[in-house]
C-alpha cells in the first residue's frame, strides 16, 4: 500500500509539472513579440496608418518576415497631414502618391534608437518610377531623434522608441514625413546653415522656391558647408553675406546647380564638363578623389553624394565654387 501512495504521489507531481510547463509555453508564446503591422492594428493610435498601408497595398509587405525600421505617425499626425494637403480623408489620396509617402517611412533594416547616428539612410521611396536611388531622410540624434528637421520642416520627431516586432522595429512619431526637396534637406542638416541663409537672403530672386519646387526638376546641387563659405568670405574678402553684390550672390549660387538632371555619382566622369545653371561650366575630376575645378582654376573636394530628394539630389563639397563676373 506504501509503495502505491508513493507511486500515485510521483504521478501527480509529474501532471503539476507537465501542466505548469504547458502554461509557461503559452505565456511565453503570447508574449513573442508580433509583426509590425499586428502591432499597429492593436495600437488605436495607429488606426489611420493601418488603414494607409492597407489602402496602399503595402500591409502584407510589413506583415512579412524581415527587418524593417518603421517610423509610424500617429492619427493625429495623418489629420494634420490631410488638412494640410487639402485631403478630405485617406480616400482623397491618390494610391501612388500615398505610398510613396509610406514607404518614405520605411526602411530597410532594423534599426534601435541607440544604433542611430546623426546623418542620412535611405527610405523605400523613390523619386520617380524609372529612379534607381531611394529618397534620403537625415536623422539627427541629440536628446531624441528628429527627422528632417522636425516637422516644421516637413519632418518628424520620434516620441515612442523601439516598439519591437518579429520583423523589425517601430518608431512612433508626431508628423507623416513628407517627400523632402533640396531645400527641406538643406535645412535639417545644420552643415548648411550658411547656404540656407545665402538661399533665402534675396526672397526676390526666388531661389529657394525654385529648389523647394518640381519647375525645372529634377537639380543636382553640389552644396558648399558652412565651412566652405567661411572660408569663401575669407578668400574673397567680404565681411558677410550681406556684403556681397545681389547680382554676385545669385550667380554663385546658381553655378552651383545643375538644372533638369538627377545626377548620381555614379555618372560622374573624369574631365566632364558640366553645364550649370549659371550659364558657366565647371569640370569633374576623379583622380585621387572626387573633385571639381571651377570657372577661376579653383578644386572643391566632393566629399558627400547621393542625398536624394524628391526634386534632385545634392552632393556635398568643401569650397564654394566661384563662376566669371
Amino acid at each position: 500500500m506504501k509503495t502505491i501512495k508513493i507511486k500515485l504521489i510521483a504521478l501527480l507531481a509529474l501532471i503539476a509539472f507537465v501542466s505548469i510547463s504547458c502554461n509557461n509555453d503559452d505565456d511565453d508564446s503570447s508574449q513573442q513579440p508580433q509583426t509590425i503591422v499586428s502591432i499597429a492594428k492593436a495600437n488605436p493610435n495607429l488606426t489611420s496608418l493601418v488603414a494607409a498601408l492597407e489602402k496602399a497595398d503595402l500591409a502584407t509587405t510589413l506583415n512579412t518576415s524581415g527587418y524593417y525600421t518603421v517610423f509610424a505617425p500617429t492619427n493625429t499626425a495623418f489629420s494634420v497631414f490631410l488638412t494640410a494637403n487639402g485631403y478630405a480623408n485617406l480616400n482623397a489620396v491618390p494610391v501612388p502618391a500615398l505610398k510613396e509617402i509610406l514607404l518614405n517611412h520605411v526602411l530597410i533594416t532594423k534599426v534601435k534608437s541607440t544604433e542611430i547616428t546623426t546623418g542620412y539612410v535611405k527610405t523605400l521611396s523613390k523619386r520617380s518610377a524609372s529612379s534607381s536611388n531611394t529618397i534620403s531622410m537625415y536623422l539627427e540624434k541629440g536628446s531624441g531623434v528628429d527627422i528632417n528637421g522636425g516637422k516644421t520642416n516637413g519632418g518628424a520627431t520620434v516620441t515612442t522608441a523601439d516598439v519591437e516586432a518579429s520583423n523589425g522595429i517601430i518608431h512612433i512619431v508626431d508628423g507623416v514625413i513628407r517627400l523632402p526637396t533640396i531645400v527641406n534637406h538643406a535645412v535639417a542638416n545644420k552643415n548648411f546653415t550658411t547656404l540656407v541663409a545665402a538661399l533665402t537672403f534675396n526672397p526676390s530672386s526666388g531661389f529657394a522656391g525654385i529648389l523647394s519646387g518640381t519647375a525645372s526638376s529634377p537639380f543636382t546641387v553640389f552644396a558648399p558647408t558652412n565651412a566652405a563659405f567661411t572660408s569663401f568670405l575669407t578668400e574673397t574678402g567680404f565681411s558677410g553675406l550681406a556684403a556681397i553684390p545681389a547680382n554676385v550672390l545669385e550667380t554663385t549660387l546658381k553655378y552651383h546647380v545643375v538644372a533638369g538632371a538627377n545626377v548620381q555619382s555614379t555618372a560622374l566622369t573624369n574631365g566632364q564638363v558640366v553645364s550649370t545653371f549659371a550659364g558657366q561650366n565647371f569640370t569633374i575630376g576623379l583622380t585621387g578623389g572626387a573633385k571639381i575645378t571651377d570657372a577661376s582654376d579653383r578644386v572643391s573636394n566632393i566629399v558627400a553624394t547621393d542625398v536624394q530628394c524628391a526634386n534632385g539630389i545634392i552632393h556635398v563639397i568643401d569650397k564654394v565654387l566661384l563662376p566669371n563676373f
